[in-house]
Protein backbone atom coordinates (compact mmCIF):
# COMPACT_ATOMS: atom_id res chain seq x y z
CA UNK A 1 0.00 0.00 0.00
CA UNK A 2 1.05 3.41 -0.90
CA UNK A 3 0.66 7.08 0.67
CA UNK A 4 0.25 9.64 -1.93
CA UNK A 5 0.88 13.41 -0.53
CA UNK A 6 0.69 16.33 -3.00
CA UNK A 7 2.85 19.36 -2.30
CA UNK A 8 2.34 22.93 -4.40
CA UNK A 9 2.60 26.78 -3.92
CA UNK A 10 -0.39 26.44 -0.89
CA UNK A 11 1.14 23.10 0.40
CA UNK A 12 4.81 24.08 0.23
CA UNK A 13 7.06 20.91 1.31
CA UNK A 14 9.22 21.87 3.99
CA UNK A 15 13.59 21.82 3.03
CA UNK A 16 13.81 18.31 4.13
CA UNK A 17 11.38 16.90 2.04
CA UNK A 18 12.25 18.97 -1.01
CA UNK A 19 16.02 17.77 -0.42
CA UNK A 20 14.86 13.99 -0.48
CA UNK A 21 12.53 14.47 -3.22
CA UNK A 22 15.63 15.66 -5.40
CA UNK A 23 17.56 12.90 -3.86
CA UNK A 24 15.33 10.05 -4.79
CA UNK A 25 14.41 11.79 -8.73
CA UNK A 26 18.31 12.36 -9.30
CA UNK A 27 18.68 8.35 -8.48
CA UNK A 28 15.47 7.05 -9.94
CA UNK A 29 15.60 9.03 -12.95
CA UNK A 30 18.95 7.13 -13.74
CA UNK A 31 19.55 7.62 -18.02
CA UNK A 32 16.97 10.29 -17.92
CA UNK A 33 17.93 12.23 -15.35
CA UNK A 34 19.32 15.83 -14.91
CA UNK A 35 21.57 17.42 -12.24
CA UNK A 36 20.35 18.03 -8.38
CA UNK A 37 20.34 21.47 -8.93
CA UNK A 38 17.77 21.33 -12.08
CA UNK A 39 15.80 18.85 -10.77
CA UNK A 40 15.87 21.14 -7.25
CA UNK A 41 15.21 24.42 -9.15
CA UNK A 42 12.21 22.35 -11.44
CA UNK A 43 10.37 21.56 -7.29
CA UNK A 44 11.41 25.39 -6.59
CA UNK A 45 9.33 26.26 -9.30
CA UNK A 46 6.68 24.00 -8.66
CA UNK A 47 6.02 25.03 -5.51
CA UNK A 48 5.87 28.93 -6.09
CA UNK A 49 9.63 29.97 -4.83
CA UNK A 50 10.17 33.20 -6.34
CA UNK A 51 7.30 34.42 -7.92
CA UNK A 52 7.61 30.90 -10.21
CA UNK A 53 3.60 30.08 -11.95
CA UNK A 54 3.46 27.01 -10.02
CA UNK A 55 2.57 23.39 -10.26
CA UNK A 56 2.66 20.12 -8.36
CA UNK A 57 5.02 17.62 -6.66
CA UNK A 58 2.95 14.36 -5.95
CA UNK A 59 4.93 11.76 -4.10
CA UNK A 60 4.07 7.67 -2.72
CA UNK A 61 5.66 6.31 0.25
CA UNK A 62 5.35 2.93 1.15
CA UNK A 63 2.85 2.83 3.67
CA UNK A 64 4.76 -0.08 5.85
CA UNK A 65 8.51 1.58 5.77
CA UNK A 66 7.38 5.40 5.47
CA UNK A 67 10.23 5.01 1.92
CA UNK A 68 9.82 7.38 -0.75
CA UNK A 69 8.61 5.33 -3.88
CA UNK A 70 7.58 7.46 -6.37
CA UNK A 71 7.36 11.01 -7.08
CA UNK A 72 6.26 13.39 -10.29
CA UNK A 73 7.01 17.10 -10.68
CA UNK A 74 4.44 19.30 -12.82
CA UNK A 75 5.00 22.85 -13.52
CA UNK A 76 2.59 25.18 -14.93
CA UNK A 77 3.52 26.93 -18.07
CA UNK A 78 1.50 30.12 -17.67
CA UNK A 79 0.30 29.77 -21.05
CA UNK A 80 -2.40 27.94 -22.41
CA UNK A 81 -3.96 26.98 -25.77
CA UNK A 82 -0.88 27.47 -28.21
CA UNK A 83 1.58 25.88 -25.35
CA UNK A 84 -0.47 23.30 -22.83
CA UNK A 85 -0.62 24.98 -19.40
CA UNK A 86 1.42 22.41 -17.23
CA UNK A 87 4.19 20.58 -18.02
CA UNK A 88 5.94 17.21 -16.58
CA UNK A 89 9.19 17.34 -15.67
CA UNK A 90 9.94 14.76 -14.05
CA UNK A 91 8.24 11.40 -12.88
CA UNK A 92 10.11 8.48 -11.07
CA UNK A 93 9.74 5.00 -9.34
CA UNK A 94 11.71 3.19 -7.34
CA UNK A 95 13.41 0.58 -9.49
CA UNK A 96 12.07 -2.40 -6.96
CA UNK A 97 9.12 -1.30 -6.47
CA UNK A 98 8.30 -0.80 -10.39
CA UNK A 99 5.26 -2.65 -12.61
CA UNK A 100 3.31 -2.41 -9.42
CA UNK A 101 1.23 0.63 -11.03
CA UNK A 102 2.63 3.44 -8.84
CA UNK A 103 4.07 5.39 -11.66
CA UNK A 104 0.13 4.93 -13.26
CA UNK A 105 -1.32 6.11 -10.06
CA UNK A 106 1.27 9.22 -9.46
CA UNK A 107 0.42 10.04 -13.28
CA UNK A 108 -3.14 9.85 -12.68
CA UNK A 109 -3.07 12.03 -9.67
CA UNK A 110 -0.71 14.74 -11.79
CA UNK A 111 -3.74 14.75 -14.38
CA UNK A 112 -6.70 14.79 -12.13
CA UNK A 113 -4.81 17.60 -10.14
CA UNK A 114 -3.55 19.55 -12.87
CA UNK A 115 -5.66 22.84 -14.46
CA UNK A 116 -5.70 22.19 -18.24
CA UNK A 117 -3.44 19.91 -20.74
CA UNK A 118 -0.01 18.49 -20.30
CA UNK A 119 3.03 18.29 -21.92
CA UNK A 120 6.11 15.81 -21.51
CA UNK A 121 9.14 15.27 -23.08
CA UNK A 122 9.99 11.11 -23.46
CA UNK A 123 12.99 9.78 -25.29
CA UNK A 124 11.84 7.20 -27.86
CA UNK A 125 13.09 3.99 -25.90
CA UNK A 126 12.31 5.23 -22.21
CA UNK A 127 9.64 2.09 -21.07
CA UNK A 128 7.37 4.52 -19.75
CA UNK A 129 6.46 5.79 -23.10
CA UNK A 130 4.00 2.70 -22.97
CA UNK A 131 2.00 4.07 -20.06
CA UNK A 132 1.68 7.49 -21.22
CA UNK A 133 0.41 6.28 -24.41
CA UNK A 134 -1.84 4.49 -22.22
CA UNK A 135 -3.57 7.27 -20.01
CA UNK A 136 -4.22 9.16 -23.15
CA UNK A 137 -1.08 11.31 -24.13
CA UNK A 138 -0.12 11.79 -27.60
CA UNK A 139 2.49 12.58 -29.71
CA UNK A 140 2.23 15.98 -31.25
CA UNK A 141 5.52 17.41 -32.65
CA UNK A 142 9.10 16.48 -32.88
CA UNK A 143 10.73 18.09 -30.17
CA UNK A 144 13.93 20.77 -31.66
CA UNK A 145 16.09 22.35 -29.33
CA UNK A 146 19.09 24.79 -30.02
CA UNK A 147 21.37 24.54 -27.72
CA UNK A 148 23.54 27.54 -26.60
Amino acid sequence: MITIQKYSDENKANENQKQEIVQFLFKHLEQYGDPETDISDAINYALGFGNKPGGLVITARDEKTNDLVGAVVVNKTGMGGYIPENILVYIATDKNVRGKGIGKNLMQEAIDSSQGDIALHCEPENPALHLYKKLGFTSKYLEMRLKK
